[in-house]
């Protein structure tokens, strides 16, 4: 659910300001009012990722410069001067998605920003745990040697007695020390003018669910949030409980994690609800609490206003998203501090690789689609088909260790984190399209691996795109190498028509099942390949294997090296990139016209014909056909067993005639 905001920031900002001055007034009116009642004020982020600098984006088809903290900053230093008691939170996923990733481990420039704006309070995101336990407990522990102001942070569902109880691992010491020494809580109690403010944190379940890298354990959000809110009302008897979630919405009332939370927990007066991305123009209440969403990248800047009722609950008086544009001023200092974190990328992360940050690596002339349509719309997508290229191309380049050909190459919507727009695409606008993770080097950027599929797995695979992804649409899948026809109408898990293989000469060739196939993916891709049996409870399955077919335990192994050193899926594109012809003899490479069509790698059948319908069900199609059938037979049974139930009732009571 992404509902974009289209007001004015300054337009915005003035009606914030101006509600500002409403509800704290002069000295002189909270004098002449004997009971004045408690209000409080909120501006607030979440799923920032990284983005600490403006960035330009696509929204639709239209390129803008979206984001940026200098300008989040000037917005936040002049709210303060009409409310100093202006409250600042963070929803987690603060890292992960930029360049300014890369030093996270050793500088956390994130958390020092959030505090260099003044944020109160965060809590960790899924995406916290990229660089796995040893990198985010050296960013914490980098955060607090930089004697820079930090966000509180907060976490209440960290199950760390059920962890005690098995024993501590090495890695789960690890980050409790890291937290115990940054000074995490399960709780923070703040005051805000005459409010006494209570903020939780809690990790959802679908965050764990995405982050196959953490070593912890949680307890049941709402189970939790239960428990800390009964503690904070025994012990401080705040005004007003406010969690900080990561868990977030869904159009899916069953899986909405956080409405499910507020009808669940209904002590809970405010939500900040991240990890789903969700932009909201209006509040969604649930009773008396409420949940706000301000949407990713820190494209727009959440704020909000609640006054305590008679009853002692809050009513939200006011709300709004102040997008964060090209024409916002920048405060000064904050600019300078990101600089200067871009020139630490430059000299100790790019050098290895041989780039700048703002290094062009190709022109581009090609409109692609924006990163939100890889979700939204499930078909063939261009910008797939360039990703899923570059990763087949460079493979293709290293045949070191594996002389054989790619096959094919995956690339997850999941995992495309931003979309190019016309004009130089730099060394920053690739890392920002695919940035997440970190290697078994302890490079950050996840490598590629090369692993085997049988034939009947590749259907297998089909499959899960054309029945799993319009469910779980991070899963949806771009391909090189293999083309498939799916009909959306068909039963589950028996939608894929056909399929084949297309050589680099275009050419089709049909799949052996039991033939093994080499695919290229990048390392989170190749995790949640394995995890596809234990996620359906073992109705299906996909087996990574090397190329002798024997199946491979640690998919770390799997990784693609280069004289020694991991590819990493960036540079994969990055290199695909240069490789372009330079059409126009400037020096530069030109995006190449392949990518200005679609080419028939994913094609939607769209017919309801019984005959289509039914034709060469699976194994999966005929099992749920014949479960249909059997459920049809035991309805007519028993329809058939009440009308003589119903039939010998009536004979026996019916009423008897008279004369």
């Amino acid at each position: 659910m992404k509902i974009k905001s289209k007001k004015s920031p300054l337009g915005v900002l003035a009606l914030v300001l101006l509600t500002s001055l409403f509800f704290w007034g002069s000295g002189d009116i909270a004098k002449a009012n004997e009971n004045p009642q408690k209000k409080i004020e909120v501006f607030f982020t979440h799923d920032t990722h990284s983005h600490l600098e403006s960035f330009y984006t696509l929204q639709g088809k239209t390129p803008s410069l979206a984001g940026g903290f200098a300008k989040i900053s000037n917005l936040i230093g002049k709210a303060k001067e009409e409310n100093p008691d202006l409250l600042l939170l963070d929803a987690g996923d603060f890292s992960m998605g930029t360049l300014v990733q890369t030093i996270f481990h050793t500088q956390c420039a994130e958390l020092r920003m959030l505090g260099a704006l003044g944020f109160e309070a965060t809590t960790l995101g899924n995406h916290e745990f990229d660089y796995r336990s040893e990198g985010l407990a050296k960013a914490l522990g980098a955060a607090k040697a930089s004697q820079d102001p930090l966000p509180a942070l907060i976490l209440s569902n960290i199950d760390w007695e059920s962890m005690e109880k098995k024993g501590l691992t090495p890695d789960q010491k690890l980050l409790k020390e890291a937290f115990s020494s940054y000074g995490m809580k399960d709780y923070l109690i703040l005051t805000k003018g005459e409010v006494k403010v209570a903020l939780f944190g809690l990790f959802g379940k679908d965050s764990l669910a995405c982050a196959p890298t953490c070593v912890l354990e949680f307890s049941d959000p709402i189970e939790a949030a239960k428990k800390t809110i009964a503690t904070i009302k025994e012990k401080e008897q705040p005004d007003i409980i406010i969690c900080l979630s990561h868990s977030g919405t869904d159009a899916n009332p069953k899986k909405s994690e956080d409405e499910l939370l507020a009808k669940a927990v209904p002590e809970i007066d405010l939500i900040i609800s991240g990890h789903s991305h969700t932009t909201l123009e209006t509040p969604i209440r649930h009773g008396d609490t409420y949940l706000a969403s301000v949407g990713e990248y820190g494209r727009n800047l959440g704020t909000l206003s609640m006054t305590q009722k008679e009853n002692g609950r809050w009513e939200m008086t006011s709300y709004a998203l102040i997008p964060i544009t090209e024409d916002l001023p920048e405060d000064p200092k904050v600019q300078a501090k990101i600089q200067d974190f871009m020139k630490s990328i430059d000299k100790d992360y790019l050098s290895i690789f041989g780039y700048t940050h703002d290094q062009v690596l190709v022109q581009n002339h090609v409109t692609f689609e924006s990163c939100d349509d890889h979700y939204k719309i499930h078909t063939e997508h261009l910008l797939g088909n360039l990703l899923s290229d570059a990763f087949r191309y460079t493979a293709n380049q290293n045949r070191g260790e594996d002389p054989n050909p790619v096959d094919i190459a995956l690339v997850p919507s999941g995992c495309i984190r931003d979309s190019f727009r016309k004009g130089n695409v730099t060394v920053t606008d690739v890392f920002n399209a695919y940035s997440l993770g970190i290697g078994k080097d302890q490079v950050p950027g996840y490598p590629l691996i090369s692993v085997y599929l049988t034939g009947e797995e590749l259907s297998t695979m089909c499959e899960i795109d054309a029945s799993v992804s319009d469910l779980m649409s991070a899963a949806r899948l771009y391909i090189s190498g293999l083309h498939f026809t799916f009909n959306p109408h068909r039963l589950f898990l028996n939608r894929v028509t056909d399929y084949y293989l297309v050589d680099e000469n275009g050419n089709r060739k049909e799949v052996e099942k039991d033939k093994l196939y080499r695919i290229v993916c990048d390392l989170y891709s190749g995790q949640m390949l394995g995890a596809v049996k234990s996620v359906s409870h073992g109705l299906i399955s996909l087996t990574p294997k090397f190329a002798d077919g024997t199946p491979i335990e640690n998919i770390e192994d799997a990784i693609i090296l280069q004289d020694g050193k991991e590819i990493k899926a960036w540079t994969a594109i990055a290199n695909y990139m240069e490789s372009f012809p330079d059409t126009d003899g400037d020096g530069i490479a030109n995006m190449s016209s392949r990518y200005e069509s679609m080419q028939g790698r994913k094609v939607i059948e769209d017919t309801r014909n019984p005959l289509k319908l039914l034709k060469g069900l699976n194994k999966f199609g005929a099992a749920i056909l014949f479960l249909a059938l059997l459920a049809l037979i035991l309805v007519f049974f028993l329809l058939k067993l009440l009308y003589k139930l119903c039939k010998k009732l009536y004979r026996k009571f019916r009423p008897k005639k008279v004369g």
